[in-house]
């Protein structure tokens, strides 16, 4: 199924992926309000669907947005609530970036109005897919993996001071996901040769983590959010010049192994399930 922003691919194995952040596109009705093309895609989970090319053919079903996240975040709470209460973060409408700049023109942010419009238009319809992938898959499956992918720049200091884990793996402490599970992706994480992680860090899982993830219904939620140094070259100052850099398969092949195992990993597990 696909419409010209939301595509989904739909698999037999009992995992599906959800690509929240990777969309780069902003209906021309919203771009005069914007300060910036470029700063309204800077935030971008760059190059995750070339990233997890591979998901198809081990039988995912992938969900994705071609939606910028600057027009609205699928990851974010739709009442509006902060999911890291007292910690830098951005809204389900961004009106700032990870660094703290203005994204729209003063007096042109997205009103109360433009914000449900927003989530009536997009948001919805998203998790509407969601919901109903994980219904059909549960319906040959007693147990379902849903893998929240992500990626963000290495350094934010609004967000987190110095260098994120390669590898940042979000159980919304342990609610979200089996602890068996979620040791079998760390401990992959854990053996991969030059590669940091945590488990349940600075990202402990978005919305969509949160909201989805239920062991005891069958639903296993995980968030993996990469530090983009671990598959593309990351400027020390991003400009619009040099940021986001090229998408080289080369590069990207050591961590799109170790995703790889992750991923056969967790079918594996769902698979195994049978109570």
């Amino acid at each position: 199924m696909s419409t010209d922003w939301l595509d989904v691919a739909r698999g037999r194995a009992p995992l599906i992926l959800s690509i929240p952040h990777a969309g780069t596109e902003i209906p021309e009705s919203h771009q005069p309000a914007l300060r910036s093309l470029w700063l309204a895609r800077k935030d971008t989970d760059w190059w995750l669907p070339q990233l997890y090319g591979f998901a198809e053919d081990l039988g995912a079903t992938i969900i994705r947005t071609h939606i910028s996240r600057t027009i609205i975040d699928m990851n974010r709470d739709p009442s509006g609530v902060s999911l890291y209460p007292g910690q830098a973060t951005t809204g389900l409408c961004p009106t700032l970036s990870f660094d703290g700049e203005p994204l729209y023109h003063v007096g042109m942010e997205p009103d109360e109005a433009e914000i449900a419009a927003r989530r009536d238009a997009y948001f919805q319809p998203y998790h509407a897919a969601i919901s109903a992938e994980i219904t059909r898959l549960r319906q040959t499956h007693k147990t379902v993996i849903l893998y929240d992918c992500h990626s963000i720049r290495s350094e934010i200091s609004r967000l987190f001071p110095g260098t994120l884990p390669n590898f940042n793996i979000g159980t919304n402490d342990g609610k979200a996901c089996s602890p068996v599970l979620t040791k079998k992706v760390a401990d992959i994480c854990a053996v991969a040769k030059n590669y940091t992680h945590v488990v349940n860090g600075r990202f402990k899982g978005g919305w969509i983590t949160r909201h989805y993830g239920n062991p005891a219904g069958g639903v296993h939620a995980v968030q993996m959010e990469l530090a983009c140094r671990g598959y593309m070259a990351e400027p020390v100052s991003p400009d619009e010049h040099n940021w986001p850099s090229h998408y080289d398969e080369n590069d990207a092949a050591p961590i799109r192994s170790i995703l790889k195992t992750i991923l056969k990993t967790a079918i594996e597990f769902a698979e195994g399930q049978t109570t």
